[in-house]
């Protein structure tokens, strides 16, 4: 009983997961659409009308950074990111799920940090954290407060923790998927996952 309760805990975690994967994957390509627009918009004015916009380049470099981050979140879910040792990845059974968590305690250490700071500055100060900072700034060449843009750095990595959590409790209830180290999607696999499939 408590073990089919936990196993669907997880199934609904990984379709969490899932739909948020869709949706910075949405979130990443509009921002590289924007991008493009707005480069291409400032080659077109430069060039062509000789009067360049002031807001097309800060415009670009915002988009790219919330094209980066989602798409670090989508790359860590697909398993694209860098591995060591990719055969170890997709061990299963009480090895796959000890590697699993060690991983995942490798995220954590890396992600908590950059979180607290991002909402936390010195003595637990909201106000003095990365994003309360940036609510008080505006961006140099459009009038928006900069926080619209520096939240995609903790959004990626919350992005990141719930891929985390539902991978591990995959593996904590036996339902991990079996794949070779070559099939697509893998870590280590020279071939990209289809952008449909579920992990």
């Amino acid at each position: 009983m408590i073990r089919r309760l936990a196993q669907a805990l997880a199934r609904g975690l990984e379709r969490v997961s899932a739909t948020l994967n869709v949706l910075a994957i949405g979130g990443a390509v509009l921002a590289v659409l924007v991008m493009v627009y707005a480069a291409g918009w400032q080659v077109i004015a430069r060039y062509l009308l000789s009067s360049p916009p002031i807001w097309t380049e800060e415009l670009s470099r915002r988009a790219m950074v919330w094209a980066g981050m989602l798409g670090a979140s989508v790359a860590f879910r697909a398993g694209a990111d860098p591995v060591l040792f990719p055969a170890m990845v997709v061990m299963r059974g009480k090895l796959g799920a000890a590697l699993a968590t060690l991983r995942a305690l490798g995220v954590v250490i890396f992600a908590a940090p950059i979180l607290w700071y991002c909402f936390f500055g010195p003595n637990m100060n909201m106000a003095r954290g990365f994003l309360g900072r940036s609510l008080s700034r505006t961006a140099e060449m459009i009038p928006v407060s900069m926080i619209w843009f520096t939240a995609a750095v903790p959004l990626a990595f919350i992005l990141i923790l719930i891929h985390v959590a539902a991978s591990l409790s995959l593996h904590a209830t036996g339902q991990a998927p079996a794949r070779a180290a070559s099939e697509p999607g893998t870590p280590g696999s020279p071939l990209p996952e289809p952008l449909g499939k579920t992990p």
